[in-house]
C-alpha cells in the first residue's frame, strides 16, 4: 500500500468518521454559553476543567463504550469503560478521583458481567465507582462512565496549545496485545499487576508538574494520526509525522498499528529543550517514547517516509471534531 492509499483509509477509518457528529451537537450549547463561567476548558479536550476558585482545577470526563464492542463482551466493556476515563484524566496530568455510571442490560447475566468489568477496573487502577443509575429491563446492553480528576490550575496539559515548532511525542506501553474483541484495541493492563499499572499511568502527572509537554491527549479511537489530527485542530496548527520513527510492535502491521486504540499509549508535544526530558520521564515508567515529528504552521496534518510525503487532514477544507481554539 502507497502513502496516498494509506492517508484515505486513515481519513475514512471509522475510529475518525464517527467524531464528525460532534461538531453538530457542540453547535446546540452555543446559545448557552453565558452560563459556563467555570468553565475553563469545555467541549474538544480529553476532560473539562472547571474553575473551583483555587490553586487546584476539577478535570471531568465521560465515556461511553461502542454498542460492537460491548456486545462482543459486557465485561470486557465494563472494564474498558473504567480504562478509557481514566486515560482521558491522566492525559491532563491529572489525578482520577472517583467514577460514576449508567448501565442498561437485557438480562442479569448482563448487567453482572458488566459490572464485574468495572470492578476490576477498580481493583487495577485504584479509582471507585461510587454510584450511577442502572435500567434493568432494556432490550439492549449500554456502558457509559463519568469520572472526575484534579490538578493544579497551572500543570494542566491542554490540547489546543501545540505551536508550531514543537516537537511531537509518541508514548506507548508496548508490552501489549491485540485485544480480544477489536482488531484496534492493544491491551497493556488486564494481564498486570495494579502496582504495575498504576506506575504506568500516573507518568502523566510528574510530565505535568514538571511542565515538559506543551499540549497533548491519549491516543483513542482515532488512532494516532487521527488523535494527532484532533490535537492539530483544536490548536490551530498542521504537523508532520515521520512513519519511519513511529515505535510499533514488529509482528502489527503498520496501518493497523496507527488504527490501535491503546490501553495505554499518548501523543504529547514539547519543546525542543523539553522534548528529552519529557521522553526520559515517560521511558523511566515503562514507555516507548520518541519524537515521531514537528508541529507545523498551516492547517495540514501530514505523514511522510522514503518513499514521500501526503496530508492526511487538512483543515482548512475539512475536521475531525469541528472544535478549534481560532
Amino acid at each position: 500500500m502507497n502513502l496516498k492509499e494509506l492517508a484515505e483509509r486513515i481519513r475514512n477509518f471509522e475510529g475518525v468518521t464517527r467524531k464528525k457528529q460532534i461538531e453538530n451537537i457542540v453547535s446546540v450549547f452555543e446559545a448557552v454559553r453565558p452560563e459556563y463561567q467555570n468553565a475553563i476548558i469545555d467541549f474538544g479536550d480529553d476532560a473539562a476543567v472547571i474553575d473551583i476558585g483555587g490553586d487546584d482545577v476539577i478535570l471531568f470526563a465521560a465515556d461511553g463504550i461502542w454498542g460492537r464492542l460491548l456486545d462482543a463482551s459486557p465485561w470486557w466493556a465494563g472494564y474498558g469503560a473504567v480504562v478509557v476515563n481514566i486515560n482521558d484524566i491522566a492525559a491532563m496530568g491529572g489525578k482520577p478521583l472517583a467514577m460514576v455510571d449508567i448501565a442498561s442490560s437485557n438480562s442479569d447475566t448482563a448487567c453482572k458481567e458488566l459490572m464485574e468489568g468495572l470492578a476490576e477496573g477498580i481493583r487495577k487502577f485504584g479509582v471507585p465507582v461510587v454510584g450511577g443509575h442502572v435500567h434493568p429491563d432494556t432490550d439492549y446492553n449500554s456502558i457509559s462512565v463519568a469520572i472526575i480528576g484534579i490538578v493544579k490550575k497551572d500543570c494542566v496539559i491542554r490540547s489546543d496549545t501545540a505551536r508550531p515548532g514543537d516537537l511531537i511525542i509518541a508514548a506507548y506501553d508496548m508490552d501489549g496485545k491485540i485485544g480480544p474483541n477489536s482488531p484496534y484495541s492493544w491491551d497493556t493492563t488486564s494481564f498486570k499487576a495494579p502496582e504495575i499499572i498504576r506506575e504506568t499511568y500516573l507518568v502523566t502527572q510528574e510530565i505535568a508538574k514538571r511542565k515538559l509537554a506543551t499540549a497533548g491527549k491519549d491516543i483513542s479511537n482515532p488512532g494516532l494520526i487521527g488523535t494527532l489530527g484532533m490535537l492539530c485542530e483544536t490548536s490551530g496548527v498542521g504537523a508532520a509525522v515521520d512513519l519511519e520513527k513511529v515505535p510499533k510492535p514488529e509482528d502489527v502491521d503498520l496501518e493497523q498499528w496507527l488504527k490501535v486504540h491503546p490501553g495505554t499509549g499518548y501523543v504529547f508535544t514539547a519543546n525542543v529543550e523539553k522534548a528529552e526530558e519529557c521522553i526520559k520521564v515517560f521511558e523511566e515508567a515503562g514507555l516507548t517514547a520518541t519524537v515521531i515529528g514537528k508541529i507545523e504552521p498551516g492547517s495540514k496534518l501530514d505523514m511522510f517516509d522514503k518513499t514521500g510525503r501526503v496530508t492526511v487532514f487538512d483543515f482548512s477544507r475539512e475536521s475531525i471534531t469541528g472544535i478549534s481554539s481560532e
